[in-house]
């Protein structure tokens, strides 16, 4: 259920709602105007996919029909619409539910239940509702892809004088498609009401309280980033500042990109969550939209002058200099694996760790890791990392291990960093840092807090293709406890998920990004940690976006295959566990890596195995895996059922092992195809 502001009126007819099985039953609409265009919206659909207008480059046009559950025409409409949509490949269909009563469960529950192959979108804030003027369920609207002009308002089809059906939406389209003006662009239609109690509060966002109302949001949401030397573009330091903004904030939040908090809400409880609340988001938007008016009162985020601190948890206990490194203007620069000696004469317990880049423009990411012998040079210097202290990427630069736990750090050896460097157009060189913070002396942790990656090196994404999945997952053979987990992808990923598959076969999503920003990462920690049962599956399913709609796409005719670098792909899931038996007390002896030992021979088949059954099926690969597997896919085929099993696919795995890839060129600035 959707919480929302009510009218009495609004109240009585969601009563009768509930008892008809209608969104508002039997009141016929007041018909509101279309605006001459529509704004970019992002919503999340009843796939957990987030939809953008702006993404939608490459079709005819777009229409945009709203929907309610339970509403025998919205039923009606939605069945007219399938039949246009069948016609009209070249042109994208999204169904848009702005009714009060109905929540995301019940919108994925009304279109599995009525079959519905276009995406409802959950416009759970009104305001797409709101902007295009929506007023019946039913109402379509036909925008153009490069402008966002609305051409066509009205029903998806109408009874006529003598009870003949016109297909006025199907009309609109076929006009449009030819190249010709719509002839009829507006036709009033019929249909059950969507309440929208925000459209009789006009003289209420007049009186919005930027002092009041306005700034505290902004201060307790906004400003940790957008303050003098914060990570935000601008600081937020008085109304004047926030005023010439004001068009930006509210597209901003109006497309899910600030705050920069991509989790779907319906999914999962994490820690340190920046969203806006329904009520949060409407206040500023209705703020912005009535003017941005100053009003009455003091300006909270004039009086007091804020600066980002150097260390965001305070001083550290240890600081860590990394080797400073010149970045070019331009080019490409591989992975940088530089090593810093470790200070420390007793090992200490690591409770956090912060990660500071130096040069943030040019830091594109740093891993850090413990390496106790002598540090190999290059990249095999990772090979000897035994244990992890977080990992720093644009949006994420403090690790706080949980309560009791701890991550030891023995002492000597050295501190092993991966580098992401990326020119900018300008020489400059990093100088990055690491500050530890450490338990006191004599206090012990009780757990142990591990670190473990899944990832997917065989991932292969076929050229002009949007929304190409890949799947892979860590199993557990034993008892564990999950704390938190790091979602990555390149400039190709547009959505990824984390869910927990137990030996049942019972499935519990853990994590779902209907977006995913590749210029803001972080660690989602969860405010319950997680068991997990041994036998269990952590399941990292990405979404990638290899077409014209991709607006980062750097070459949409490309094969994509498993690199560094940010042109080329990557299935990466990083996440911190705990195992169900272990504490400090009976930590084993031996490197920490040790620890992940249980993982390693399951890695070849969660990387392959994607419907999740334990066995390689030949139809379940992919391009060069399959190329190469299928010529002998059979002979290491032992039992001959099909697929191989575990031990199996360890027999292939020296074959599997000696795909050679070609190294992706940096690819050019590519022409626009839409």
């Amino acid at each position: 259920m959707k919480v929302r502001l009510w009218a009495s009126s609004a109240v009585a007819l969601a009563l009768a709602a509930a008892i008809s099985g209608s969104a508002i039953a039997d009141k016929e609409s007041d018909v509101v105007a279309a605006p001459a265009a529509a704004d970019n919206f992002r919503l999340v659909d009843n796939t957990g996919f987030a939809q953008e207008l702006r993404r939608l480059v490459d079709v005819k046009a777009i229409v945009v029909v709203s929907q309610a559950n339970g509403d025998k025409r919205s039923r009606a409409a939605a069945k007219a619409l399938e039949a246009i949509k069948a016609a009209n490949p070249d042109v994208e269909f999204l169904m848009l539910n702005s009714s009060l009563n109905d929540g995301r469960n019940e919108i994925v529950a009304e279109a599995r239940s009525q079959g519905y192959s276009i995406p409802v979108m959950d416009d759970d804030n009104q305001l797409v509702g709101e902007q295009l003027g929506v007023s019946y369920v039913g109402e379509a609207f036909v925008i153009q892809p490069k402008t966002l002009k609305v051409l066509y308002h009205g029903p998806v089809d109408q009874a006529g004088a003598k009870k003949k059906t016109k297909g006025y939406l199907a009309a609109a389209l076929a006009e449009m498609k030819a190249g010709a003006p719509v002839s009829v662009s507006y036709v009033t239609g019929k249909g059950t009401a969507v309440a929208f109690p925000e459209r009789k509060r006009i003289a209420q966002h007049q009186a919005i309280s930027y002092s009041k109302d306005v700034a505290p949001i902004l201060e307790a949401k906004c400003v940790t980033c957008h303050q003098t030397g914060g990570i935000g573009p601008f600081a937020m330091s008085d109304y004047t500042m926030v005023k010439g903004f004001a068009p930006m904030i509210r597209e901003a939040i109006r497309t899910d990109t600030m705050p920069p908090w991509h989790p779907d809400p319906t999914v999962g409880k994490f820690a340190h969550d920046q969203s806006l609340t329904q009520d949060q988001i409407k206040t500023i938007v209705h703020w912005v939209e009535a003017g941005a008016p100053r009003g009455e009162g003091p300006d909270p985020l004039a009086a007091v002058q804020r600066t980002a601190p150097e260390w965001p948890l305070g001083k550290p206990d240890l600081v860590l200099d990394i080797p400073t490194y010149a970045i070019p203007a331009s080019g490409v620069v591989q992975y940088q694996y530089p090593t810093t000696a470790n200070p420390l004469t007793e090992g200490r317990w690591v409770k956090a760790a912060t990660l500071m880049p130096g040069d943030r423009r040019g830091v594109h990411h740093i891993l850090a890791g413990f390496i106790s012998g002598t540090p190999r040079t290059g990249p095999g210097s990772a090979g000897q990392w035994e244990a992890s202290y977080g990992e720093y990427a644009v949006g994420g630069e403090s690790f706080n291990v949980p309560e009791k736990m701890g991550i030891y750090l023995p002492p000597g050896g050295s501190m092993g960093f991966q580098m992401h460097y990326t020119p900018y157009g300008k020489d400059a060189a990093d100088t990055s840092k690491m500050g530890l913070y450490f338990y006191p002396k004599d206090k012990t942790p009780e757990l142990v807090l591990r670190h473990m990656v899944t990832t997917d090196n065989t991932i292969e994404l076929p050229p002009n293709t949007d929304r190409h999945t890949e799947i892979a997952y860590s199993k557990f053979t034993k008892d564990a406890v999950l704390y938190s987990a790091f979602l990555h992808t390149h400039y190709r990923g547009i959505a990824g998920s984390l869910e927990l598959v137990k030996p049942d076969g019972s499935r519990q999503m853990l994590i779902n990004l209907p977006r995913y920003d590749f210029n803001w990462q972080r660690t989602y920690d969860f405010v319950e940690p997680v068991k997990i049962p041994a036998g269990s599956k952590l399941v990292s399913t990405y979404v990638y976006d290899n077409s014209v709609r991709n607006a980062a796409n750097p070459d949409p005719d490309a094969i994509v295959f498993w690199g560094d670098q940010s042109w080329e792909e990557m299935h990466y899931t990083s996440f911190y566990y705990q195992w169900a038996d272990e504490t400090v007390a009976n930590m084993p002896a031996g490197k920490q890596s040790d620890a992940n030992a249980p993982f390693r021979p399951y890695r070849i088949m969660g990387m392959l195995d994607d419907n999740l059954d334990e066995k390689v099926q030949l139809a379940e690969t992919k391009g060069t895996v399959r190329e190469v597997l299928a010529p002998k896919f059979a002979e290491f085929d032992k039992n001959k059922d099909g697929g191989l099993d575990n031990t199996e696919l360890m027999a292939a795995g020296s074959l599997l092992m000696s795909i050679q890839r070609p190294d992706a060129p940096e690819p050019k600035p590519r022409a626009n195809k839409s």
